[in-house]
């Protein structure tokens, strides 16, 4: 990213008035924010308030120093990784969005990513959650840890909020089942600027999830632990996974939260009973009588996540091919492979490759898979 389109990102972000949901429709109708600002207040009108319009024609306070301070962050003059660990900035349509966010009905404008060089957001679409309580009881700590390593032993990462108590535990076994191995172990979606670590005293562990995983945040550099982010924070922990598990949790926390935003996606939520003595227990009960589905141990979770892709039937040399020649089916290959790949593969807009693959998938060439995969039909 250019200095350029990143001042523009950053002065669409960051403009008053203007959430993410006022910069969505701006993109779509005038293109990349460059275009936005370029349009006349008038014609800004037509898609956002006037209030809105003459925002967008000021210059945001602060906007240089923000520029500065990001452009600084991504390109550090001091890096002692060798390049193993990097800082992206992820906006919008970019081929390394992650298509789980795109079906939320908010999806963030821009991601800050820290971490390893050799993983992406886009490796997400078969991870799961793991959330609780910031002051777990020593059980509970330790079902958080052993779950995490078990899902990491079955090759699933683990996507949290680098909190106190359960948070941590979650990213502590996902690390212990990736040992030494070049796998993405585990992310963290952080409520701050990527500039800092809360809390401080994770520093080191969020040392760690940089060489084998991911930190994420939707928020500018600098962003302090305020309150009113860390909700949206969860709603990210629920885009990214295939499901939530919620360890130990109280009747009123964030965790509830993750876990409802989960369902309202049609995904999985999943709940670890306790002491019916015990205050840490009574929101995992409330969500089991709500529907999540108690777990005793790791299968309980494999059972209810279907693999991503059916196993494809070999077809006999001797059957002719029934599909038509098309560009995309060569793109495409046979294993799974996501929109945002086939667009790198093919130089296509994401629009275009929806209405082709909408077409091929209607011909019964093309099967769409969970988390938003695509793959060539096995031949009959």
């Amino acid at each position: 990213m250019e200095r350029a389109e990143l001042a523009g990102w950053l002065r669409l972000s960051l403009t008053p008035g203007i959430g993410d949901g006022a910069a969505r429709r701006l993109l779509a109708a005038f293109g990349l924010p460059d275009a936005v600002f370029a349009q006349p207040e008038a014609t800004l009108r037509e898609v956002v308030s006037p209030a809105q319009a003459a925002s967008l024609k000021q210059l945001p306070s602060g906007l240089q120093a923000q520029v500065d301070l990001t452009w600084q962050w991504l390109h550090p003059a001091d890096d002692t990784t060798g390049g193993a660990v990097t800082r992206r900035l992820v906006t919008l349509g970019d081929a390394g969005y992650p298509s789980s966010l795109l079906e939320m009905a908010d999806p963030p404008l821009m991601l800050y990513v820290l971490g390893a060089a050799a993983f992406d957001l886009t490796q997400l679409g078969h991870s799961l959650a793991v959330v609780g309580s910031r002051n777990p009881t020593p059980q509970g700590a330790g079902h958080a840890r052993a779950f995490a390593r078990a899902l990491g032993e079955a090759k699933l990462p683990v996507v949290s909020g680098l909190a106190l108590g359960i948070d941590g535990a979650a990213h502590l076994g996902a690390l212990d089942a990736a040992g030494d191995a070049p796998v993405l172990a585990t992310v963290a979606v952080v409520g701050t600027g990527l500039d800092r670590v809360y809390p401080a005293r994770h520093r080191e562990l969020a040392h760690r999830i940089t060489l084998q995983g991911l930190i994420v945040s939707e928020l500018p550099l600098g962003t302090p632990p305020l309150t009113q982010n860390f909700p949206k924070r969860n709603r990210l922990i629920a885009g990214l996974a295939r499901g939530t598990l919620v360890v130990e949790a109280a009747l009123q926390s964030g965790s509830l939260i993750t876990a409802r935003l989960t369902s309202e996606q049609g995904k999985e939520v999943f709940a670890i009973p306790g002491s019916i003595h015990s205050p840490q227990s009574r929101g995992c009960h409330a969500l089991i009588r709500q529907g999540a589905k108690l777990v005793e141990s790791v299968n309980d979770i494999l059972e209810e996540l279907p693999p991503l892709a059916p196993p494809a039937r070999t077809p006999s040399s001797s059957t002719p091919s029934s599909a038509p020649e098309h560009p995309l089916l060569d793109a495409l290959g046979f294993d799974p492979v996501s929109l945002d790949a086939l667009s790198a593969r093919t130089g296509w807009s994401a629009a275009m490759l929806q209405a082709k693959m909408l077409e091929l998938e209607l011909d019964g060439h093309v099967s769409r898979l969970p988390g938003g995969l695509f793959q060539r039909a096995a031949i009959g």
